[in-house]
């Protein structure tokens, strides 16, 4: 089973310093990173990942990211099945992000 991790979690990875990056791995469509994204973020969309998942680093942590964190979960046990061995999924998605990080980020 693929591990989730809070909002509040990732921003405080995302700040400190002594912490290698994860990769940020964005599946949500096009319309949807045009409304809002995480900085960083990188936009490979759910339905391109079985296609793709090959240009993926498979030696740094990633997080899956999506609206509400359903696709990101199930990308992120694609992603495990596959061979990736450090995946997590943003819980409650960039939903989450905007309501416990960063207010100022548009919902939709």
């Amino acid at each position: 089973m693929i591990s989730e991790i809070t909002a509040r979690d990732l921003a405080d990875w995302l700040a400190d310093e002594s912490r290698a990056k994860p990769l940020l791995l964005d599946v949500r469509e096009d319309w949807e990173l045009a409304l809002c994204r995480i900085d960083g973020s990188q936009q490979m969309q759910m339905h391109l990942v079985p296609l793709r998942h090959n240009e993926l680093p498979d030696d740094v942590p990633i997080v899956t990211i999506c609206h509400h964190g359903v696709r990101s979960f199930q990308v992120g046990l694609y992603l495990q099945n596959a061979g990736f061995e450090n995946v997590q999924s943003l819980r409650g998605g960039v939903d989450a992000w905007a309501n416990e990080v960063d207010p100022a980020m548009a919902r939709y």
